[in-house]
């Protein structure tokens, strides 16, 4: 997700409600109804405290956030996100991949990562991608699908604390 120019003066409920620009058009104007469905996504990204700041107020993550609330804004049935947890430091990375498991309840959301790792906890199933698609319908990959990759790759696998197996413990 890029920004484009932060110093730009838009406030965070402004840039939420550009998501249904496509939609509803410049012309016609953001009516009541906008501005609480923007209201509702604001508070259910937790950006309550920050709707009337500017974009260059925020940080890496907040902005994230931020445009996470522009895309989901006008309810779309498949989310596709590139890389969405660049820019969030390691504090905000739990509560935003939360975020994204939350929304999965009413919307598809594909996404691209190479940190397997840290989204295994979070996600239903994946696909690798290594000069052939290998799908795997579940979060949890076994040694045995690992060898179809042809090459030395680490066991990832998550519970209380998600780690990476090395070998047997």
């Amino acid at each position: 997700m890029s920004t484009g120019d932060n110093s730009f003066p838009v406030t965070v409920k402004d840039v939420i409600l550009s998501g249904l620009m496509m939609r509803k058009g410049l012309i016609s104007g953001m009516k009541l109804p906008d501005k609480k469905k923007a209201s509702q996504v604001i508070e259910e990204l937790g950006l309550t405290e920050l709707s009337g700041s500017s974009l260059s107020e925020l940080s890496g993550g907040q902005i994230q956030r931020v445009l996470l609330g522009r895309a989901v804004i006008g309810d779309p049935r498949l989310l596709l996100l590139d890389e969405p947890g660049n820019f969030v430091d390691a504090n905000f990375e739990a509560d935003f991949y939360e975020k994204l498991r939350l929304l999965n309840k009413r919307m598809a959301v594909m996404m691209v990562s190479h940190d397997i790792g840290t989204i295994s906890a979070y996600i239903k199933s994946f696909a690798c991608v290594n000069r052939h698609l290998h799908y795997h319908s579940s979060s949890e990959i076994t040694n045995e699908e690992l060898m179809a990759y042809g090459c030395p790759i680490q066991l990832i696998t998550h519970g209380e604390v998600p780690h990476t197996v090395l070998k047997k413990h």
